[in-house]
């Protein structure tokens, strides 16, 4: 039975995830989108790579549909709304690119944007709503948590924990065993040698707190 994929947002992600789940498909899994809904209302009724806005985010419960993902790239508005549909019946469904490398022990959480060219190794586990972009590597043992962003062409090494919320930059660099606390942030092309405390700001090599001016 094929999934029918309700995508939440249009922007630039969103279509990401939409052609993720387009290449999913085209590779024999059983998933297929069907459309977008954006409170953007410009974008009504345009097709962005063919699949059509139809709507605002309120239309969810009018179109028929199997599951949906929310494809917004900041953590806190993804975090929102998905508390806020956690009291639903809604299901959410799980991008991955086929061109992924995923280990088959890892456990990944619904929600969860894997793009290609991603690397997840042995015994890691995938939080929901997890965003991990193109190209980025998370070896053997890791744990994301919920609404984590992991940059495109960031490396993580084996043992690292990043909890809810945080944001791993472009290219980054994350030493194995270290802990990114909820709501972090690591700039791109910092290279994390210590574990960072909750909702603290690291840039640069090594990674050290952002001075604030």
């Amino acid at each position: 039975m094929t999934t029918r994929v309700l995508i939440l947002g249009a922007g630039g992600h969103a279509q990401v995830v939409a052609d993720i789940l387009l290449r999913a498909r085209d590779a024999g899994q059983p998933v297929i989108p069907i459309g977008y809904l954006d409170d953007d209302a410009s974008l009504h009724g345009k097709g962005l790579l063919d699949l059509p806005v139809l709507g605002q985010t309120s239309a969810l419960s009018r179109i028929p549909h199997d599951a949906l993902i929310i494809a917004i790239g900041s953590n806190q508005i993804r975090k929102r709304i998905a508390d806020a549909l956690a009291a639903t019946s809604e299901t959410f469904a799980t991008a991955r690119h086929p061109a992924a490398i995923i280990a088959p022990d890892v456990q990944i959480g619904p929600g969860a944007m894997i793009c290609a060219g991603v690397v997840i190794n042995t015994g890691s586990v995938i939080g929901t709503h997890v965003i991990l972009n193109t190209g980025c590597t998370v070896d053997h043992h890791s744990n994301i948590g919920s609404c984590v962003h992991v940059a495109p062409g960031t490396h993580l090494g084996g043992e690292v924990v990043i909890k809810e919320g945080a944001l791993v930059g472009i290219g980054a660099i994350v030493v194995p065993r270290t802990t990114i606390g909820a709501w972090a942030v690591v700039g791109a092309g910092a290279v994390v040698t210590k574990s960072v405390p909750p909702g603290v700001t690291v840039v640069g090599v090594p990674a050290r707190p952002l001075q604030k001016s």
